[in-house]
């Protein structure tokens, strides 16, 4: 049997190793060439995107934070009674202490005529009654003077509360019987508003005889 030449073996055993070889460096280059850096910088290029809009975002509430805090201020003004910014202040003290003498009733406190207030009230004592037991309430707007608390005089008439815009009188109440000095009625509470730049009583006044039970003289 005729033997073959050792490279008649050999050359076909590196075609075959060459060929490997070739296949595997083919196979190396396909992965090293793919996309991996492309997509990690696509990536990165999106990530640097949005801090850009959540930066724009506060700026478009910042005005209208503003607008709420001058609503709020405009309605804190607009609470304030019309008349009280309207009406100036009117005569002070000493030419209410003129208008009360001139109708024959001389103040017994000026402390109760407050010049600070819209609604002012100065309680006179008649002297012509002997014992003080005459007397009326004269109320003031402004300083202009507008009327007093009743028609005729009652025994006992004393301011209890006042503000801005409202006096509380209290007067003292007559059972028959009673001595001018010991009233035995208790008193009545009336309050006198001013609504509209008129002045009306919310509860109603006693009446002045006691021939009803109890009355104010």
């Amino acid at each position: 049997m005729r033997s073959l030449p050792i490279r008649a073996f050999l050359a076909p055993a590196a075609l075959v190793l060459a060929t490997a070889l070739t296949a595997c460096g083919s196979a190396t280059k396909t992965v090293t060439s793919g996309g991996e850096p492309s997509t990690t910088t696509s990536a990165s290029t999106a990530t640097t995107t949005k801090p850009a809009g959540a930066t724009t975002a506060p700026a478009t509430t910042q005005p209208s934070t503003t607008t709420t805090s001058t609503a709020a201020t405009e309605t804190h003004t607009a609470s304030e009674p019309a008349f009280t910014e309207t009406q100036p202040h009117g005569a002070g003290a000493s030419a209410a202490v003129a208008l009360v003498r001139s109708h024959g009733y001389t103040p017994r406190s000026v402390a109760e005529y407050h010049e600070n207030q819209t609604l002012r009230v100065l309680v006179g004592t008649r002297p012509t009654a002997g014992l003080g037991y005459d007397q009326q309430a004269f109320f003031f707007v402004d300083g202009r003077y507008i009327g007093t608390d009743a028609k005729e005089p009652s025994a006992i008439v004393r301011v209890l509360a006042q503000n801005d815009t409202e006096v509380a009188l209290a007067y003292s109440l007559y059972r028959r019987g009673d001595a001018l000095g010991s009233p035995s009625g208790g008193q009545a509470v009336v309050h006198f508003q001013l609504n509209n730049g008129r002045l009306q009583s919310i509860e109603q006044l006693p009446p002045t005889s006691v021939s009803s039970g109890v009355g104010r003289y």
